[in-house]
Parts: C-alpha cells; structure tokens; sequence
C-alpha cells in the first residue's frame, strides 16, 4: 500500500490485540490518523511504535461518556471492531454515534462453516445435546462461564473450563463451582507452538468435547483444528447478529474501501 499523505481523515478504532493492529497499521499507511481504544495495557502494547495520535486504555465508561470522547477528540469515523460477543460496548457506540450523527462502521470477519461443529444458537441449548459423561471443556469468556457450567453438569457433563488469568475470570470460575483441579489459567495461542498447550489440557484431563463461541476469529479456528486432530465434539456458540443499522465489513479492503469511498 502507498500512503496517501494528503488524506486528513480521523478513525477511532475500537478493537483487541487480534484484528485491531493489522487494522491500525493499514489506516495509517493510507494517511488516516487513528486513535486506538483498547482495554487493557497488554491488549495496548502492539500498538507501541506505531504513528497513532494516541492510545486509550481501559473501560469507556458507557453511552455518555461516549458521546463525551467524540465532542473533545472529532473524528471522522468510529471503527467498531471489538470482539462480536462483546455487545455491551457495540451497543454503547451505537447508541453514542445514532445520538450525535457520528459515522460508525462495524469490522467483523467472515464466519466460515465448520463441518464438524454444532452451532448452538444459545447456551440454553446445550441442555438437550448427548453429553451425559462427557468432559467438557468450556473455552468461553468469564461472563458466559457460570451458566455454561450450569447447564453442561444439567446435561450430565463433566465440567472443566480454561480462563484468562484475570480476577473476574477466576472469580466467575469459582462461581461456576470449577475446582483448581479442573480449571486451568492460561492465555490461548500461548507457547512456542500455538495449539500445542491446549491439546496438552485435552490430553491430561481426558477431554471430549469442547465448547467455544463462533468469534471466527484465531481461536475459534484453534479448537476447530484440535476437534480434528484429536477427535473432539466441537461445540459453538453462535455470533450475535451485528445491528442492522450498521453498516458491516469483513475484510480490511472493504473497510478501506468504505471508509474512502464515504468520507468527503
């Protein structure tokens, strides 16, 4: 890509550590200045060394505040590119940008069909699938952990589950009633060789199914690839449909195309 160096567009991108530095780095090298919103410091630290006007770490603080940011920091567009199951800050932008006629644009990869996955429309769900005396592993966000539990152990499975190392995380663990022996704190994709300490879990607690959310992203496509290798039932959880008032992209030439072919 040759950076357009006359282009003054402004693009606050709102996304984690998967898909928002690939974004930001094609933004600025097409002469978009972009401010970055990430939750978290590590979720931040790709993002360092690159030509951002700046980058905002932690929570935005709802709709209000919001609407707040837009009117110290105008922007051109707001770039929505959070994890799809993270409603409540979509919802959020949504509602600050339909409020003040800001542009907003919702980045979303593709959802690939997975012929061995079981796409479960809710976890509700998962109560009528065949998995009594299966062990179950729950590779979910911490929000979704303790009624997953629930309904797998109402299922007759056997409950195990993989977190992030946060305290709400090990908070919602407990919750869930998953004892230390089968609860691990990792990171996913960590390790010399992605994948290999997941299937180091299936392996030592004798895992047989699994259960994710449909986020297309690198994930999900870890445990689709394990769920072959090893023999697993995989299990996912259904992406949310994007707002229909908001425009969606799945690609970055789509986005770039959008972006420039709206913009004045």
């Amino acid at each position: 890509m040759h950076r357009q160096t006359n282009r003054q567009g402004t693009v606050w991108l709102l996304a984690g550590t998967g898909d928002g530095p690939p974004l930001a780095a094609a933004l600025i090298s097409q002469g978009w200045r972009v401010h970055v919103s990430v939750v978290s410091d590590m979720a931040a630290h790709p993002y360092r060394g690159m030509a951002v006007e700046a980058i905002h770490v932690g929570a935005l603080g709802g709709s209000q505040a919001i609407s707040q940011w837009l009117q110290r920091i105008p922007v051109d567009w707001v770039v929505d590119a959070t994890h799809p199951f993270a409603l409540r800050i979509s919802t959020q932008l949504h509602q600050s940008c339909q409020g003040s006629g800001q542009q907003l644009v919702r980045f979303e990869r593709l959802r690939e069909a997975s012929g061995k996955a079981v796409v479960l429309g809710s976890i509700a769900d998962l109560a009528n699938q065949p998995l009594a005396g299966q062990r179950l592993l729950l590779a979910l966000g911490a929000r979704q952990l303790v009624e997953a539990a629930k309904v797998a152990r109402q299922a007759g499975a056997i409950v195990f589950a993989r977190v992030l190392p946060s305290p709400m995380s090990l908070v919602q663990a407990a919750a869930a009633g998953v004892s230390q022996e089968q609860l691990a704190v990792v990171r996913p994709l960590q390790g010399s060789e992605p994948g290999a300490l997941e299937a180091a879990l299936c392996r030592r607690w004798g895992i047989t199914d699994v259960l994710c959310r449909q986020s297309g992203g690198a994930t999900e496509s870890l445990w689709e690839n394990l769920s072959m290798e090893m023999g697993l039932g995989l299990w996912l959880l259904r992406r949310p449909v994007p707002m229909a008032d908001v425009p969606v992209v799945h690609s970055l030439d789509q986005l770039l195309v959008h972006l420039n072919g709206t913009t004045p």
